[in-house]
This record gives C-alpha cells, structure tokens and sequence, in this order.
C-alpha cells in the first residue's frame, strides 16, 4: 500500500530494497517464528518492521490427517514467504516439498492449472478474495463460509463452518453420496434389463410385475435416506 502523509510517501509492504541491519534481523527473526513481517517505509526509507501471524486452529492438523486418509495429498498454496509458510505446514504436518509460498492470486490459477495438466483433479479450498480465482479454476472449490463472499461466490460449495475438517466430510459426503446413487441405477437399471423381455415374452405376472416395481421404489429410496445416518 502506498499514501501520502503530511507530504511524504509512506510505503508498507514488501520493501524490495536492502534493509537496514536491525530491521533485516528482526524480519528474518519473525519470518523464522512463523510470522509474516511487513515493512514500513517513508519516502524510500525503511523505517520499521510490523509482523502479523494468524493463529493455527488446533483441529487444522487433524484436518490434514483427513485429507491424507482419504488419499488426497494437501498442498499448502499461499502469498506468505516460504519461511512463514513451511513453518505452518510443518506445524499441522504438511510436508516442505508441497509448499508453494509467495505467489501471487494469478500465480495460484497457474499452480492449479499445472497441477490439472499433469492428471490430477485439484480441490481448492480457500477464504479470501485472492483466493477466487483458483477456487473458479479448481475442479472442486470449497469456500469457508466465514471468508470473504467473492470466494463464496467463486467456490462450488460452502463450507458453513470455519473449521478445515469439514472439508474431508463434505468430500467423504459426497463420495457416500455418489456411490449411493450408482446402487440406485445398479438396481433401477437391472431390474427393467431383467424384467421387459420376460414382460414382452409374456412370461411375467402382472401382478409380480407391480410388486417387484414397488419393491424398487421401496429400495432406492430406503438405500438414499441411509445417507441421513452420515456423521
């Protein structure tokens, strides 16, 4: 961000020049912490260092953990340094080699698209408007639903609940789901496959004919309400 006070121009960001000794000693410092350190600066000059961290949640890790059991493998993709970044993937058990830091919004399209075009079906999951971009991008978008509604609207589904774990139910939902209504067609399928030439052929009772068509419904809307038992 840039500004004007009282006549000057006041930077705070990334300073791109050199920093002063102390100042570079108490970036690298926050940075080593786990903190993203953002400079001050005054026509040019480097006049301090603010750092910021965001507070890990103590079920990210077991968020993590829920991903990778259900074979996913979680990317840490994020415009913080790579010091801050490892640090927190260290922390909930992201491995260092799938850290991707310091990128920009249109960076993190390109990190999706690249993983697209190696195979893989990426699911996105974010809560800020730099975030939007990849979540459209993404073959699955998963908002937080206490993030920011540009992310909201860009994402396939909201997550209602700030809490990453969600995000492994909603995909173990969707997987339950999906299944569920493959037995469905499995089922509806076969039995008209079984049943209309033997109907046609006149070798089956009408009156076994309704009963088993009744049976059907009775089954796939049986087999569906199991999804009610999901937790």
């Amino acid at each position: 961000m840039r500004g004007r006070v009282e006549g000057h121009e006041v930077t705070v960001g990334r300073f791109p020049d050199a920093l002063p000794d102390a100042l570079a000693r108490a970036k690298a410092e926050a940075e080593a912490e786990g903190r993203t350190a953002v400079v001050v600066a005054r026509d040019g000059v480097a006049l301090g260092v603010l750092t910021v961290a965001d507070a890990i949640k103590e079920t990210s890790a077991e968020a993590v953990r829920g991903l990778r059991a259900l074979g996913l493998r979680p990317v840490l993709l994020t415009g913080d340094n790579r010091a801050v970044a490892e640090a927190v993937a260290g922390a909930v058990g992201i491995a260092a080699g799938d850290v991707i830091a310091e990128v920009l919004p249109e960076e993190k399209v390109a990190v999706v698209r690249r993983l697209q075009s190696e195979g893989r079906t990426v699911a996105m999951v974010g809560d800020g408007v730099n975030d939007a971009a990849a979540l459209a991008t993404a073959d699955l978008g998963l908002a937080m639903g206490t993030g920011t509604d540009a992310a909201i609207e860009a994402s396939d589904l909201t997550l209602v609940r700030g809490d990453l774990r969600v995000a492994a139910d909603a995909i173990r939902l969707s997987r339950r789901t999906l299944s569920t209504i493959k037995g469905n067609l499995v089922w509806a399928f076969g039995y008209n496959v079984a049943a209309l030439p033997l109907a046609a052929a006149g070798l089956l009772n009408p009156m076994i004919a309704g009963a088993a068509m009744a049976f059907s419904s009775v089954f796939v809307v049986t087999n569906s309400l199991r999804l009610r038992a999901f937790s």
